[in-house]
C-alpha cells in the first residue's frame, strides 16, 4: 500500500480513533473504508445511504436483539 498523509481537526481524530475502536479495526482501514464507500457512491452518482452512515451504530445500544423483527414492540405505537 501506499502511504498517505494528512492533518485533520482534533474533534475528527478522536471521532475516528473512537469509530475505529467501536468496529475493532485501526484508523487506517477505517478511513480506507469510508473512502472507498464515499468514492463508490460518487462514482454511481447516489448519495450515501442513511443506514450506510448509521452502520456502526447498529449494536451500540442495549435493548432486544429481534427489535426490528418483532411486531410486538409496535403493538399499539401511534394509537
Amino acid at each position: 500500500m501506499t502511504p498517505v498523509s494528512l492533518k485533520m481537526p482534533r474533534r475528527l481524530a478522536l471521532e475516528v480513533s473512537e469509530a475505529a475502536r467501536r468496529r475493532g479495526v485501526s484508523r487506517s482501514a477505517l478511513i480506507r473504508e469510508v473512502l472507498e464507500a464515499f468514492l463508490l457512491s460518487e462514482r454511481a452518482g447516489q448519495a450515501v445511504s442513511a443506514l450506510s452512515r448509521a452502520a456502526d451504530l447498529a449494536g451500540a445500544f442495549p435493548g432486544p436483539a429481534d427489535l426490528s423483527a418483532n411486531p410486538d414492540y409496535m403493538r399499539g405505537f401511534g394509537e
